[in-house]
């Protein structure tokens, strides 16, 4: 009877121990469990970061996966201490557009009974660009020019006439002894006279008009040109080129009211503050759709932009990561603060943006907003009322746009549309003022990995970047780009400026500024990149055809354009 009482009493003991062995490794099991990563969470978070429309993971969602729980710190307060309102060297170089001696006065040049009218195409500027070449080509011609006919169908839906945007008495004059202009066609034979329709290629030089409409206007007399939207060569004759900076500089001057409005806008951002950037901001949904780039907002973005791309035939398949890579989507709000705030613009500066609807409304604009309190638009800083002549035409409000960005002391743009390029031109013909051109191809790269660094890290990335897209003299080489963006057949030299203060420097040894020969511009790491976007006659520089690029430039993306009318129309800002 004993052998049984033991065997029980030792059974009684084991029992509770094997219990609790068990139960702690069940509980061990649990708590591994719970900090194991679930790889089903983890591929969902994936999943959902993929465009639909690309079916490819974007440099975005790497980021997105890999990014740490550190959040990018940005200082409240300036960070160093250069000079970020002016451009050096710009003392050094002016505008010039004067005729040289051999170019002959309209009245010795122009033929009688000759007549070219254009039917210009797109958004003010797009338009702007199209009534400077129509001058040059009427010039070509020996033509008289007719006042040019403003696009009044297209997706801004402008019912505004040439009259009504520009002074035109002013544009008549100004340019009498270069092209002869008249309002309207006369009337031939007591009736209205019907021009002969037709249009030209693209980017047709000297020869190319010539060979084309002498013939027809011998016969005609009178022709129009339809959708007249880069249809000048980037390449021509010296005197040529000065004609256009003349046009488009100097003859081509908004209306008294247009002027005046945006005076009072310019005067009342300066009495903000000394200083002012001017951002112009294009993330409209169409442009987005266009740009077949994706900003992160999941399936809602992919379904939105999708909608309006199917508006489109003829557009390729996006690849939102090839695209990216490639330096061709806009910068989003977000990331111009960002690029503002690193390049050494506090929190204090104050921005005044022009853009039409951004996609995602306020929510989209809110970590500009952040970053920059002081953020300014022509509707907060007019008066009640005082855009009501201008807000039914969407050229007169780009107009006083225009104004204000060209008067800022810094214009920025997320964008190389045909007002980003119409004002870098014209900020370097006058003062070469700083003028922000973002290195997208390679801040691309400094956004999507921003959370794993410090602030000083990025911010040095950032203006190691953007060397040579600040707006100094001489980034762009002579003939490259598009001459409204680049028209350095009219920027000269001030030899005596830089004999000056050579001497200055060689007698003191110190205290003048350096004259630099813009290595600060034209950096060498950049020498091999290609371009940030390509440029419009490429296909005429061997150099471009060899995968040569010598200097930092943009190109044009948005003027390769098709003859769909409304995806021009939507990029023809």
């Amino acid at each position: 009877m004993a052998y049984p009482r033991r065997r029980y009493l030792y059974l009684s003991r084991l029992f509770p121990a094997i219990s609790a062995i068990s139960a702690a490794i069940l509980l061990l099991f649990v708590f591994i469990s719970f900090l194991a990563p679930s790889p089903v969470e983890h591929d969902h978070i994936r999943r959902t970061r993929v465009p639909l429309i690309s079916r490819k993971r974007t440099i975005d969602d790497v980021a997105e996966v890999n990014r740490v729980p550190q959040v990018l710190r940005v200082p409240s307060g300036r960070v160093d201490s250069r000079d970020l309102w002016s451009t050096k060297n710009a003392r050094f170089y002016y505008g010039c557009s004067n005729a040289t001696s051999k170019f002959a006065k309209a009245v010795d040049v122009t033929k009688s009974n000759r007549y070219l009218a254009i039917a210009t195409s797109g958004g003010l500027n797009q338009q702007r660009t199209g009534i400077t070449d129509a001058v040059v080509a009427a010039r070509i011609l020996n033509a008289t020019l007719v006042i040019p006919k403003l696009d009044q169908k297209s997706f801004w839906k402008d019912v505004s006439n040439f009259s009504e945007i520009f002074d035109v008495d002013w544009f008549i004059s100004y340019l009498a002894k270069d092209v002869k202009i008249v309002k309207d066609l006369p009337r031939r034979r007591g009736h209205a006279w019907n021009p002969y329709t037709m249009r030209v290629p693209r980017k047709c030089n000297e020869h190319c008009y010539i060979s084309r409409l002498i013939p027809v206007l011998a016969k005609k007399h009178a022709v129009m040109l339809t959708k007249f939207d880069y249809r000048l060569s980037n390449r021509l004759d010296l005197d040529l080129q000065k004609l256009r900076c003349r046009v488009n500089y100097h003859a081509l001057k908004f209306t008294n009211s247009i002027l005046e409005m945006g005076a009072k806008l310019v005067q009342r951002m300066r009495k903000r503050s000394k200083h002012y950037i001017a951002l112009h901001l294009r993330f409209e949904p169409d442009m987005l759709a266009f740009s077949g780039c994706y900003y992160g907002g999941g399936d809602k973005e992919i379904r939105d932009l999708a909608k309006i791309r199917r508006r489109w035939k003829t557009l390729h398949n996006p690849n939102p990561e090839r695209e990216r890579r490639q330096g061709r989507c806009p910068l989003s709000p977000e990331e111009v603060g960002l690029l503002l705030r690193a390049l050494g613009y506090d929190r204090q500066t104050h921005i005044f943006v022009a853009s039409g609807e951004v996609y995602g409304g306020e929510a989209t604009l809110a970590p500009l907003k952040a970053l920059f309190p002081n953020f300014y638009s022509k509707d907060t800083i007019a008066k009640q009322g005082e855009l009501e002549p201008f807000s039914q035409f969407s050229s007169r409000m780009a107009a006083l746009d225009f104004i204000v960005c060209d008067e800022s002391d810094v214009f920025v743009t997320n964008n190389n549309g045909n007002m980003a390029k119409i004002l870098a031109g014209r900020r370097r013909f006058f003062g070469h003022k700083p003028t922000i051109r973002p290195n997208a191809k390679k801040l691309y790269r400094l956004f999507a990995a921003r959370n794993n660094m410090t602030w000083e890290e990025f911010a040095s990335k950032v203006r190691t970047n953007q060397r040579g897209f600040m707006g100094e003299p001489k980034e762009v080489r002579p003939g490259r780009g598009a001459f409204h963006e680049n028209p350095s057949s009219c920027i000269c030299e001030n030899s005596e400026a830089k004999t000056i203060a050579g001497s200055v420097k060689k007698e003191s040894g110190k205290g003048a500024s350096p004259i630099k020969k813009d290595v600060d511009t034209a950096v060498e790491e950049d020498q091999n990149d290609d371009l940030e976007w390509s440029d419009p006659e490429d296909e005429d520089d061997p150099t471009i055809q060899q995968g040569i690029n010598l200097y930092n430039e943009t190109s044009m993306d948005y003027d390769n354009l098709t003859d769909e009318p409304d995806m021009n129309e939507l990029l023809s800002d």
